[in-house]
């Protein structure tokens, strides 16, 4: 580690909280559930404590101070000069006696570092120091107040940067190093490929001019490689923090692995070796707590947890050696951990901070609770991102963006919840069951929750809060079902035209006995009403994610999304809330046309045509099977289908194996499916369009030369799915086919990309639906293949 007294040139910036975060923590792990508020409530809070301040009250301070070669900034909240006030303003839910004691240190070490530097800056002898908890729900205040003199402030600032200075001196020297290294990287393979040289100079000129790219590659050109290297090359110059490769599957995660393996080992300058050298790239693999946890029976707290116990104590070695290692996968982290008797996953979690390249699903990036975008916010990163097989994107965000609760969860809820959670859980449980009773048709889409229901799910909301703070250390069914209606309940209060709130009725039967229709008998425990009643759904559905992810994409200083089916450009873009500047780029496919043979089959795969058609589509399979005998994957848009396909094709043609795609299949089974594509292996495997095997396979050469693909993957009919057109061609229009034909060929160009995977392959893909002929239908087909 370098001496900061030897090494004048050497400089470090860092943030106030940073600051604090790194020195101020001490003792125990204290990660147990307090309700909290939002980012949007923060800013409310902030607006409202404002608006009671006298006139002249300063917001927002940009505050900044040196110690030796260190230099501190940050915003302090408020600042009242009339009475020499400084005030640090935190937005909590429910009593200041329950915000944790290691956490309160910490909003206490901010509020004393602002201090000194306003101090510093105005002159000033002595200070006034205001901790003001506002609860989000009251507005009501609670002040904390501490007068302290300039020098005694000062000595608290001069001694917290020293404890800091030496990580500090590291962290420029290794910053140093790497955008060194970085800056005369080879390519790790020695020439790039023409597609991927195409793909990698789009990416580096999106990130030298801080801006979006939309890039559509196909199969074959080293997509991983070809946005890693350009990224990792801009770093230096661009003077990004950090890079992001973010993944929808887990497939992803480890090519990008593999790939960052390569580049570290060509980085010119010492190689990552044990040692630590300051100029190794350090690679982070970001996992969810659930795979992480050594204890999921236990709270995070260090009363409950053996690895929460004294977590802070025993970090800042474990941190250093953890850091010496940089290369940080699952399995380092975990060794690194436990040899200092602490937590992997928050070991993880800190160790973000110190990573040069984070590699994760994409959830902790675009998620509300994504914590790699939420620490880039706070502690004023730049950041640029690579989302790998972007297409899914859409799917993954619409997810994240909305929350469901069904009248049998709540009656879980019921039977699981000690007994004074019980009557508003009963009142929950009988304003759904009312009105699944009440609605005409299964499906009822809803303007807004009908006032009885909102008021009981603020309710328990409120219920289910007020139990959580007073058993913190509690875990299980109540507190996971408490996760489920805050999320809900918070969508509902940010409900628009990008969402759609409806009620579904299912199939399956709820007991309702003891769930209260009459509601003057609520804190009642009688039964009112008994018997079953059917199951009821009722959802907040994100249609256009992009209404939550605009503010995200404006934030990062660049990000990439790739995928071999991206267009048309207008798609991602307006359903992503992406940029009006992101650039696009289609990268030619580097295979030969010729080498791919597309043909177009003259029938009907239309739901009302698909039993009368039946025989002729596998007659096509068994044909093509027949002329060119070899391993073949055959996609349908349902089982049902499949099922149906694959016993007519057993039927018509007993000679010919083939195996299929089960329901609720196991990683194991997974494989022994796969195991089947053999080089120069013979058969027909039977698979779900948009499925496991639709993507992210790589079954190169003779282990398969074609694909079936039957219907255009549209979604089945439902009135579901027309609220779902018709909102999105409010939105853009109705000859966009937002809402089914676009992600419908996006799943069947997936599919037929499993074909060819180098270019040296050749193959068949069979579209099994003569729609495929329609001009509107092949303007969304590559333009490559030849129908």
């Amino acid at each position: 580690m370098p001496d900061p007294a030897s090494s004048p040139a050497w400089t470090y910036t860092v943030s106030v909280r940073s600051l604090c975060e790194f020195t101020a923590k001490q003792g125990s792990l204290d990660r147990r559930f307090t309700p909290s508020a939002t980012a949007l409530e923060g800013q409310a809070v902030q607006l409202a404590v404002l608006a009671r301040r006298a006139e002249g009250y300063e917001t927002e301070l940009p505050l900044e101070g040196q110690f030796g070669n260190l230099r501190v900034r940050g915003r302090a909240d408020g600042f009242e000069a009339d009475v020499n006030r400084l005030e640090e303003i935190k937005t909590i839910r429910g009593p200041v006696a329950l915000i944790p004691d290691n956490r309160r240190a910490l909003h206490w070490a901010q509020l004393q570092t602002y201090g000194a530097l306003i101090a510093a800056d105005r002159g000033l002898e002595q200070l006034e120091l205001a901790l003001v908890y506002v609860d989000a729900d009251t507005q009501q205040e609670t002040v904390l107040r501490d007068t302290v003199t300039a020098a005694a402030l000062q000595a608290a600032f001069e001694a917290r940067c020293g404890a800091f200075e030496a990580w500090a001196a590291q962290e420029a020297a290794h910053r140093t190093a790497r955008d060194a290294g970085l800056a005369a990287l080879p390519f790790p393979l020695g020439e790039l490929r023409p597609g991927q040289r195409v793909l990698a100079e789009a990416v580096y000129r999106a990130a030298v001019h801080d801006r979006c790219l939309l890039a559509q590659a196909p199969t074959g050109i080293g997509k991983t490689l070809g946005t890693l290297y350009p990224l990792l090359r801009a770093m230096p110059l661009r003077r990004l923090d950090k890079i992001g490769y973010m993944t929808c599957k887990g497939t992803g995660r480890i090519m990008a692995l593999e790939a960052l393996k390569a580049l570290r080992d060509a980085m010119p300058g010492p190689g990552p070796d044990p040692g630590a050298p300051q100029g190794a790239l350090r690679v982070l693999t970001l996992v969810s707590k659930e795979q992480a946890c050594e204890h999921p029976d236990k709270a995070c707290h260090g009363d409950a947890c053996p690895l929460a116990h004294g977590f802070y104590d025993r970090l800042p070695q474990a941190r250093a050696d953890a850091v010496r290692q940089a290369w940080l996968d699952p399995a380092a982290q975990r060794r690194v951990a436990l040899q200092h008797g602490i937590c992997p996953y928050y070991l993880g979690q800190e160790l973000l901070r110190w990573a040069d390249v984070v590699v994760g699903d994409v959830h902790h990036a675009f998620d509300p609770h994504g914590q790699l975008y939420g620490l880039a916010q706070s502690q004023g990163w730049k950041l640029a991102l690579l989302v790998d097989e972007a297409h899914n994107l859409v799917d993954r965000a619409r997810d994240m963006y909305s929350a469901e609760l069904s009248l049998a969860r709540v009656r879980e809820a019921v039977a699981a919840a000690p007994k004074a959670l019980q009557p508003p859980l009963r009142r929950l449980a009988g304003e759904l069951a009312r009105l699944g009773r009440d609605q005409v048709e299964d499906y009822q889409p809803l303007a807004e929750l009908p006032e009885p229901l909102a008021e009981a799910l603020q309710r328990v909301n409120v219920a289910l809060g007020e139990h959580v703070q007073n058993h913190p250390l509690e875990v299980g069914a109540t507190l996971e079902f408490y996760f489920e209606v805050l999320a809900l309940q918070r969508l509902l209060d940010r409900l628009d035209s990008h969402s759609l709130c409806d009620l579904q009725r299912s199939a399956g039967r709820v007991a309702v006995q003891d769930a209260p229709l009459n509601l003057s008998l609520l804190e009642d425990d009688t039964p009112v009403d008994t018997g079953e009643v059917r199951d009821v759904l009722l959802s907040v559905r994100n249609i256009v994610p992009g209404h939550f992810l605009k503010e995200r994409f404006e934030g990062l200083s660049s990000v990439t999304l790739f995928s071999a089916t991206l267009g048309p450009p207008d798609y991602p873009r307006d359903l992503l809330g992406l940029p009006e500047n992101t650039a696009w780029i289609d990268v030619p496919a580097p295979f030969p046309a010729e080498h791919l043979s597309v043909r177009v089959a003259s029938l009907s795969t239309r739901y009302e045509h698909r039993e009368q058609s039946l025989d002729a589509l596998v007659d096509v399979l068994a044909s093509q099977y027949q002329q060119h005998p070899g391993n073949y994957l055959a996609f349908f848009s349902s089982f049902d289908y499949l099922d149906k396909a694959a016993a007519r094709l057993a039927l018509r043609q007993p000679g010919l194996p083939q195996w299929s795609q089960s329901r609720s299949m196991g990683e194991g089974a997974r494989r022994a499916f796969l195991d089947r594509f053999v080089p120069d292996g013979r058969g027909i495997g039977f698979a779900v369009l948009g499925g496991a095997f639709a993507e992210g396979v790589d079954l190169p050469g003779t282990r398969l030369i074609g694909a079936f693909i039957a219907t255009l993957g549209l979604p089945p009919v439902s009135p579901l799915q027309d609220q779902v057109r018709a909102r999105l061609d409010a939105m853009f229009g109705a000859d966009h086919g937002y809402a089914d034909l676009v992600p419908g060929l996006q799943k069947v160009v997936q599919a037929a990309g499993r074909v060819l995977r180098s270019v040296d392959d050749r193959g068949w893909v069979w579209l099994l639906d003569q729609r495929y002929r329609r001009p509107e239908v092949r303007a969304l087909l590559p333009g490559w293949w030849q129908l």
